[in-house]
Parts: C-alpha cells; sequence; structure tokens
C-alpha cells in the first residue's frame, strides 16, 4: 500500500493550501460585514466573486466532477485531500471552487442523466457559477429517510409535466441567483415501490413556485448557500423534455446523486475538524487557569490526542472510499460510503464539542466559528439519508453473508 498523495496532488495541495492562506482566510472577516450589508439577507456576498475568479484563474475549478476533466474535475482520490483543505472554511473554501452543494450534485445529474438540450440550458451556466441551483427532494409531511414515501406529484399532461407538492430544507432556493430546481416526486404511484419516482426540471421563476419561507437549522440561516428553503409547487406546469432520465428512474438517479455528495461531505468535514483542533491547541496553550496552562490538564491532553486518533481513522476510511469509488464505481464503494457517512460526522461532532469545552464561553460565540460548525455537523447526521438508515443497510449486507 502506497499512502502518498501523488506528483499532480501534492501539486495541487501546494496551490490550494497558498489560496487559502493568502484569500480565503482573510476574506472570512470581509464575508461577515458584507453579509451584514446586504440588500437580500439570502444573496451571495461579493467577496464570494473575488475568490471565484482567483480560483479560476489559479485551476483551482469544479475539481469535484470526477471522471470529467474536461470540465477541471479530479478523481475521488486526488479531489479528497483538496476538499479537505476547503473544509477548513466551510463557509468559503467550497463555494470559491464551484465545489460546494447543492450545485454540486445537480451537476452530476445533469452529467450523468441530462439530455444535451438540458446541458447546454442548464449545466453550462452551473459550472461556471454564473446561475445557483436547488435539490427539491425533502418533505415536511413524510418521513423523507425513506424516498419511495415522497408525496409530490408530476403527472403527465400533453407535452408537458405538472408538479403539485411541498418542499422543505431546499437549500440554496432562497438565493437569488437559484434558476432551476431538480424536483422529485411520483409519476406513477402504482408501479414498483421504486419505480415511482421521477426527476423534473422546474426553472424558479415559473408560475405556481412559492417560496414560503427560510428555515434555521439550531438558529442558523445558512444564508451564505442561499438557505434552507420550503417550497410549495402549485399546479406547476414545465415542458415534457425537463424530465431528467426516463419516468420510474428518480430514485435510481437520487442514489447515483447521493453517493458522491456523501463523500464530499465527509472530505469536508475533515477539515473543519482539522481546524478546529488547530484552534483547540493554541487556545489551550495560550490559557492559564490554576496556575498553569490548559494543555497541562490531563483531560486536555485527552482530548486533544483522541481527536487526533478519530481525524486519522476517518481520514483512512475517507481515502479507501474515495479509491473504491474511483476503481469499482459507486455501487461497489456502497458499504463503505455508508460507513464514513456514519462514522465522519460523529467523530468530528465529539471534536467539535471539545474544542468548544476547551474555549469556553468562547466556543459557543460568534467570535469562533465552532458552534456554527457544530450544527452544521449535527445536521449531517439527517442530511443525505440519517445515521440509522445507514446502519439498517450495512447490518443487512453484513447478514447476508452468513444467511
Amino acid at each position: 500500500m502506497d499512502f502518498a498523495y501523488d506528483k499532480e496532488t501534492e501539486e495541487l495541495r501546494e496551490k490550494l493550501l497558498g489560496f487559502m492562506d493568502e484569500y480565503v482566510y482573510p476574506a472570512e472577516a470581509v464575508l461577515e460585514q458584507q453579509r451584514a450589508e446586504l440588500p437580500d439577507p439570502w444573496a451571495t456576498a461579493p467577496i464570494v466573486f473575488e475568490l471565484q475568479a482567483k480560483a479560476r484563474e489559479l485551476g483551482l475549478w469544479n475539481l469535484f466532477l470526477a471522471g470529467h476533466p474536461e470540465h477541471g474535475g479530479l478523481p475521488n482520490l486526488q479531489y479528497a485531500p483538496l476538499a479537505e483543505i476547503t473544509g477548513r472554511s466551510p463557509r468559503l473554501g467550497p463555494i470559491a471552487l464551484n465545489c460546494a452543494a447543492p450545485d454540486t450534485g445537480n451537476m452530476e445529474v445533469l452529467t450523468m442523466f441530462g439530455t444535451p438540450e438540458q446541458k447546454k440550458r442548464w449545466l453550462d451556466p452551473l459550472l461556471d457559477a454564473s446561475i445557483r441551483s436547488a435539490f427539491a427532494m425533502t418533505e415536511p409531511a413524510v418521513a423523507s429517510s425513506d424516498a419511495t414515501n415522497i408525496g409530490t406529484t408530476i403527472t403527465r399532461d400533453g407535452d408537458s409535466y405538472v408538479v403539485d407538492g411541498r418542499k422543505w430544507f431546499i437549500t440554496g432556493a432562497l438565493n437569488p441567483a437559484c434558476e432551476i430546481l431538480i424536483v422529485m416526486g411520483k409519476t406513477d404511484p402504482d408501479a414498483e415501490r421504486h419505480r415511482q419516482q421521477s426527476m423534473v426540471l422546474v426553472p424558479r421563476d415559473t408560475p405556481g413556485v412559492r417560496v414560503e419561507r427560510g428555515m434555521t437549522v439550531y438558529g442558523y440561516d445558512d444564508g451564505d448557500h442561499g438557505g434552507h428553503a420550503e417550497v410549495v409547487f402549485d399546479n406547476v406546469r414545465v415542458p415534457a423534455e425537463n424530465l431528467i432520465g426516463g419516468e420510474g428512474e428518480g430514485f435510481a438517479i437520487a442514489q447515483a446523486r447521493l453517493g458522491p455528495g456523501r463523500i464530499h461531505h465527509c472530505m469536508r468535514a475533515i477539515g473543519m475538524a482539522e481546524r478546529a483542533l488547530e484552534l483547540t491547541c493554541r487556545r489551550v496553550l495560550d490559557r492559564v487557569a490554576f496556575g498553569r496552562p490548559l494543555a497541562d490538564q490531563g483531560v486536555v491532553r485527552e482530548w486533544i490526542a483522541e481527536a487526533r486518533v478519530r481525524i486519522e481513522q476517518v481520514r483512512l476510511l475517507v481515502l479507501k472510499t474515495a479509491y473504491l469509488m474511483d476503481t469499482v464505481g459507486n455501487k461497489g464503494a456502497h458499504t463503505e460510503i455508508q460507513a464514513i457517512k456514519i462514522a465522519t460526522p460523529r467523530a468530528v461532532e465529539w471534536i467539535l464539542d471539545k474544542a468548544i469545552q476547551a474555549h469556553g464561553a468562547a466556543g459557543v460565540s460568534q467570535d469562533v466559528p465552532l458552534a456554527a460548525w457544530s450544527a452544521a455537523v449535527r445536521t449531517l447526521r439527517l442530511a443525505d439519508g440519517p445515521d440509522e438508515v445507514h446502519l439498517r443497510s450495512l447490518a443487512r449486507a453484513e447478514l447476508r453473508k452468513y444467511a
């Protein structure tokens, strides 16, 4: 086994580390100031566009799109350490490289399943970051951990599809630059359970699309990425050619979309954990309590050692998963994708909890990013499937070996 990154990856890491140090970290304070002054709280702050221009100039663009080097995409094993670096500044790093959800997943869907016309109309401007998008699957009225529950209907009517339903936690839909939503709903409720669903492209300005409100996550609005909206589709009519793939393929497309999304989240979360550990070490070396630095306290040293162990464990598992996705495909890496989705948020959640504890009152304040990161990582244990769904599937696969 060779645990070293290849030459190209090392070169990209050095370039990205320099970009983060010179441009991204200094921009974090600028982002706070600009967001406070934006007339539209859901709009993208100007500093983001400045960072994107620089990232494109450096060739750090669309790196997430595995299998598509023509767009800048890298194999998962090369992208993993780069995504980790961007995760050290989760509000700015991913979006600066046009590697932020939900646009990444939507670009993957359009790349894999879109028609030439759909790609020209929607994929190209997303690759260029000239528009934003949203993915509308989760619903308030059903247990969305089981996507076959979806109640939104997509009904064929002549040369059109008519969409009716209510979605929520639709990331990005509040951003004024969001022009397209990929909507999942049922086209045939009488079909086999996993063939009832389809996906359709719905322009945000289509009559009947109504953004009701922004949802908060532990009180945070995630305005940097266009918030999380509750969206109503009331007799929304779109051309039949807006269907993605074929009727009944929506569930399979969703699974194809969520696999890469899960590993991307885990990659970035490891970067968040690394920076949290760095902040913790600096804090405990600097603060004195009861006559000696906090770093001299045995319990604090145990936190730091345990954090390092957990980071190394999940990083190796994520890299193994990336390797399998590149070599045997997402289906062949199914077990590992589920494993990292369970293990990484839990590990990072623990590290952030100890980082907050080490910072005392500052840890839960707006002066350090730890509280916001903690809310984001806790959300990952629900997003793209809750822990329990992945545990259930993993256990079933293990038991099959011995049945």
